[in-house]
């Protein structure tokens, strides 16, 4: 009797070989459609954390306007975000971090910032993957102006 019950659990435990050729199969046919899908998605994250970067370096820099009556000079720069700035214009009214730290781009890289910029009070870019002006793809700029 004991060798019956021993026999009926042997005879159930592990898998065979056509139940793990179905999983390989499965997990092979979700990879083709899951993978491409994922393909490229990279990038496109990086550039939605520039633009809500950007977004978020215009936010401290309307801050920083509206306690010192202008926006830091190009010379200044984001820095003016984090420590009070020298120079011109002054900051006289300046009270606080308007940023805990300057970030870099997704890539890397510095944000570019302009003041007075071509599009308006300011211009705040991001070069993209390749760092430089100009670019398609995945090498285009993001300009705050365009956002």
């Amino acid at each position: 009797m004991a060798e019956k019950k021993h026999l009926k659990y042997k005879r159930h435990s592990g898998f065979t070989l056509i139940e793990v050729m179905l999983v390989v199969v499965i997990l092979g046919v979700l990879a083709t459609l899951v993978i491409p899908n994922m393909v490229g998605q990279d990038e496109q994250a990086r550039k939605a954390a520039a633009a809500s970067d950007i977004r978020a370096i215009a936010t401290a820099l309307g801050n920083y306007r509206l306690d010192n009556f202008s926006y830091p000079s190009t010379d200044q720069g984001l820095a003016a975000l984090v420590e009070q700035p020298s120079g011109f214009p002054e900051a006289k009214n300046w009270r606080q971090k308007y940023l805990r730290k300057v970030p870099t781009d997704p890539w890397g890289n510095e944000y570019v910032y302009i003041s007075p910029g071509a599009d308006g009070d300011f211009d705040l870019i991001s070069f993209g993957r390749d760092g430089k002006a100009g670019g398609e793809g995945n090498d285009a700029d993001i300009n705050f102006s365009e956002l």
